[in-house]
């Protein structure tokens, strides 16, 4: 779980929080779960998702794994973990690599994104 910010063509900042999973059959069964877009997302944002993604599949994840970002260290999230047994795996402050699946599906998604807009 990441999130990636952009601009609009108006100067607007946006970002989208990106949900993904590799699957426990093999490093190549991928799925993204969900990609919630807004202007300034927060804590209870990521949680309202995490609660709809629970909802959808009938589980929630053993582990997620993060960054630092302030939506992913605040209350709301924690008390989200702690409420359903989630198990918050941080990355080390300035290490993208501890998480290189959401990294390498965020490029993708940029790329896929300036794509489609050219």
């Amino acid at each position: 779980m990441d999130f990636v910010a952009d601009q609009l063509f108006d100067g607007r900042k946006i970002r989208a929080l990106t949900v993904a999973v590799r699957r426990a059959v093999d490093n190549f069964s991928r799925q993204c779960l969900a990609i919630h877009v807004g202007q300034s997302l927060k804590g209870e944002d990521v949680v309202a998702v995490m609660n709809q993604l629970k909802i959808v599949n009938l589980a929630v994840p053993n582990r997620i794994q993060v960054d630092n970002g302030a939506e992913f260290i605040s209350k709301a999230l924690d008390k989200w973990c702690y409420d359903n047994s989630v198990t918050l795996d941080f990355s080390r402050p300035g290490k993208p690599t501890d998480n290189p699946f959401i990294e390498s599906f965020n490029g993708s998604f940029r790329a896929d994104a300036a794509r489609m807009s050219a």
